[in-house]
């Protein structure tokens, strides 16, 4: 099982970013799927998540119509779109997955994820005011 992603960079406030995790090993469909960021001296926390099957998703408050996740089965990849970037998104994003557990996404699957997931390197978004 491994994740890949890619995509970070630097942005000014109010910009665009696509992050890429390309799965391999495993079916991306059939296992959730999220995106977690990590700040300086911070811990993990999940910012969204996409369940396997039908496509359930779960977004933290903060990124809540700014953020999208999405599945290309065809690629096996999971994106993350992020629209509206504020400084406040500035981190390292990591993608991970709760395989061999499929299921939907909940806090409960992120926290199974934080225990226990399978992770990918981090790409680093920084955002500029």
């Amino acid at each position: 099982v491994q994740l890949q992603a890619s995509g970070g960079g630097l942005v000014h406030s109010g910009g665009s970013l696509r992050l890429s995790c390309i799965a391999s090993g495993f079916t991306a469909d059939n296992y959730p799927i999220a995106w977690f960021r990590q700040r300086p001296g911070e811990g993990r926390e999940g910012v969204a998540c996409i369940s396997s099957g039908d496509n359930n998703t779960w977004y933290l408050d903060s990124v809540k119509g700014r953020f999208t996740i999405s599945r290309d089965d065809a690629k096996n990849t999971v994106y993350l779109q992020m629209n509206s970037l504020k400084p406040e998104d500035t981190a390292e994003y990591y993608c991970a997955t709760d395989f061999p557990r499929p299921g939907f996404c909940t806090t409960q699957t992120l926290g199974y994820i934080l225990l226990s997931g399978s992770w990918g390197q981090g790409t680093q978004v920084t955002v500029s005011s």
